[in-house]
């Protein structure tokens, strides 16, 4: 019978052990944390911002809510967040250090640092007590963690009751033609960007896979119900390159 240590997921399009992908995840980031948001702008042509601007409309932010950012590494959603919100806090968790390195150094860090926590942990085992937030937010960190579902269920425990998860994440685009011309782009384009500007085109082939490895947007608010969260609805961006996906713990 097969056991624990004989499960296996994807990385990218490689199957691989359970056990070895979030070490292999780790190390991408590690690599790639220096160019993190340079790559993000090249990548999208700045259009990431106004993605991360989307959420923040749809979350409408509210003083003196507690706020957890998984894999939020260099702190786009938490500035923002903060920045709507007076008197909100906010936590950036994130398994690779060298991401909340990187956040760290940004000016909106120090001027946020009193409302502002930076923590190393695991979206499938968060180091936070049940009911410790009012809002839960993952930007572009879901597809990478080894089991998604696992993620969602400790989104769930953490957030206090009447709580919001708010996930954006790239997804499928509803038209087989551009989601064709979109994937030329992918992965004729932005592993060779990598490699020029990061000097790592390993890493960024293996995230233009990850995209495509996600399930799609009725898939993943199936697996978000499953966690407990009521309320489920989702926006495409960009014609669905990218996904808002909200829920509510009720």
């Amino acid at each position: 019978m097969a056991g624990e240590n004989d499960k296996t997921t994807h990385f990218g399009f490689r199957e691989v052990a359970e056990g070895e992908k979030a070490g292999m995840v780790h190390g991408v980031f590690s690599r790639v944390a220096s160019k993190y948001d340079l790559m993000n702008d090249l990548m999208s042509g700045g259009v990431h911002r106004l993605w991360k601007d989307a959420m923040m409309d749809w979350l409408a932010p509210r003083p003196g809510q507690r706020l957890l950012d998984v894999a939020g590494g260099t702190g786009d959603i938490a500035f923002r967040f903060l920045k709507r919100a007076p008197g909100a806090s906010a936590v950036v968790c994130d398994m690779t250090e060298s991401m909340l390195v990187e956040g760290r150094k940004r000016a909106d860090a120090g001027n946020l640092a009193d409302r502002l926590d930076w923590v190393v942990g695991d979206a499938m085992a968060l180091p936070f007590p049940d009911n410790s937030f009012d809002v839960y937010t993952i930007s572009f960190g879901i597809r990478n963690v080894t089991r998604i579902q696992d993620a969602l269920d400790d989104a769930f425990r953490v957030l206090r009751p009447g709580g919001r998860l708010m996930v954006l994440e790239f997804s499928q685009i509803p038209n087989d033609l551009m989601q064709k011309a979109y994937d030329l782009y992918s992965f004729n384009v932005i592993p060779v960007m990598g490699q020029i500007v990061a000097g790592d085109r390993d890493s960024y082939q293996y995230l233009v896979e990850s995209i495509r490895k996600f399930p799609d947007q009725e898939t993943f608010a199936t697996m978000i119900r499953k966690a407990g969260f009521g309320q489920v609805k989702y926006r495409n961006l960009s014609l669905g390159i990218a996904a808002l996906h909200s829920g509510w713990k009720i």
